[in-house]
């Protein structure tokens, strides 16, 4: 069985991270921890992808995971990098088992009760519902949750923090995931206090 997603279980906001370059890791991390997220994701979708988890990871202040993780050999660059975590935007068995041998909690990405059925098998409860909102937002999660009381849920995908307070009131989701509180804009433009005051605004939000 896959270890769960503890770290997920009570940050609540999952910032998620595409980095344009491995310079911006540290300042974005201390905006971010400044901010009072205790999470961050970081997306495989730059070359400097791997670079920015190790480089994030070593920061001491976030719990680090790695993002849109879709094979084998990236989940494995990925827990070598020193991701905590590992989230996907669907479900893979090669992914599945590099996780398991590493003792790394893995968030499979799901969009149907099969999907759901096949990561709860595989000893992943905590999943990521994505595209969340196309798929029907909070009322997508409490059709899922009424026969899989078992599953967690970090939805996201089109989620904001319009969308945000209606999702962390239901009792199965254990944290939302969005791009809004650190946008490559941002990064680019160096507006480091601009995320960290999202963020700040974001967990302010979280907790009420």
């Amino acid at each position: 069985m896959s270890p769960d997603a503890a770290p997920l279980l009570s940050a609540r906001i999952l910032p998620v991270l595409t980095v344009p370059s491995v310079g911006m890791a540290l300042p974005l991390a201390e905006a971010l921890a400044g901010g009072g997220a205790r999470c961050a994701e970081v997306t495989f979708r730059t070359w400097d992808a791997e670079q920015v988890v190790r480089a994030m990871s070593g920061h001491g202040g976030l719990v680090v995971g790695a993002g849109t993780v879709v094979t084998a050999e990236q989940a494995e660059r990925a827990v070598a990098a020193g991701a905590r975590f590992v989230v996907s935007p669907g479900f893979d068995a090669g992914v599945v088992a590099v996780c398991r041998q590493a003792g790394v909690p893995l968030v499979p990405g799901i969009a149907t009760a099969t999907e759901l059925m096949t990561a709860l098998r595989a000893g992943s409860p905590t999943v990521k519902l994505f595209p969340a909102e196309p798929l029907g937002g909070i009322r997508m999660i409490q059709a899922l949750a009424a026969p899989f009381p078992q599953a967690r849920f970090v939805p996201t995908g089109s989620v904001g923090p319009v969308q945000m307070p209606a999702y962390l009131a239901h009792p199965s989701v254990v944290a939302v995931g969005g791009s809004w509180m650190a946008t490559p804009g941002h990064m680019h433009r160096g507006d480091w206090a601009e995320i960290r005051r999202l963020t700040a605004e974001a967990v302010e939000r979280s907790v009420k």
